[in-house]
């Protein structure tokens, strides 16, 4: 009988439905999926920004855009490494074996920069829709839990033909749960889609800041 009255979050579960049941548990592994995608994310954009640093340091230090080309080399593993190669990969492609320049060399660097930082923004953006979609969706699914377990807990209240608090409370607590978990799970989820979201477009930004200048050079260097 003490069993029918505990009220831990393992009780409200165990006396659920199945069909509370397995809301329960889809939302629990939505709320881990989106937190392994958060943990992920951070690590992903701090590191980011770490190799940013790194190569406009070495970008602006003077050294020649070659040697740094080479230093580098065709296929580096930094996304800015990657803008910038690309644009230097169809700088040399440009050029012609008496030196000269192929026409529309400008337009080529141009978009080879733009395919870079368009891969670039997808890698960054991966993983951020499912944040997106649990927290519109998961509400509504723990909402689904609750009147279908109400539903149950009142079925239960007829069949015994008492209102005492003792038969009704369980019932409704169990249903109520599965509110909780869905708001559990959607709220830390709307929260980092937009902090992330902005962040990444904060990175994307910064690559195409990057493009532009480095394109403003390889124009001066063209008309010189």
């Amino acid at each position: 009988m003490e069993a029918a009255h505990e009220f831990t979050m393992w009780a409200l579960f165990a006396r659920a439905t199945i069909t509370v049941k397995l809301v329960m548990i889809m939302l629990i592994a939505a709320s881990v999926w989106c937190w392994a995608v958060i943990i992920d994310k951070t690590i992903q954009y701090r590191k980011a920004r770490a190799e940013a640093d790194v190569f406009d340091r070495a970008f602006w230090s003077g050294e020649p855009l070659d040697g740094l080309f080479d230093t580098i080399g065709a296929d580096p593993e930094g996304a800015s490494e990657k803008i910038f190669a690309a644009g230097m990969l169809e700088w040399r492609r440009s050029h012609r074996q008496d030196g000269g320049l192929i026409a529309g060399a400008t337009a080529r660097i141009d978009r080879s920069m733009d395919v870079a930082i368009s891969k670039e923004a997808a890698r960054l953006k991966k993983g951020l829709p499912v944040l997106a979609t649990v927290g519109a969706t998961a509400p509504f699914v723990g909402l689904f839990g609750t009147v279908w377990g109400i539903m149950n807990a009142f079925i239960e209240i007829a069949e015994a033909q008492t209102t005492n608090l003792a038969v009704v409370a369980p019932g409704i607590a169990e249903a109520l749960l599965a509110t909780g978990l869905g708001l559990l799970a959607a709220i830390p989820a709307v929260i980092y889609y937009n902090k992330l979201s902005s962040d990444s477009d904060g990175i994307v930004s910064g690559y195409e800041a990057f493009a532009d200048e480095f394109a403003t050079i390889l124009s001066r260097q063209l008309d010189s």
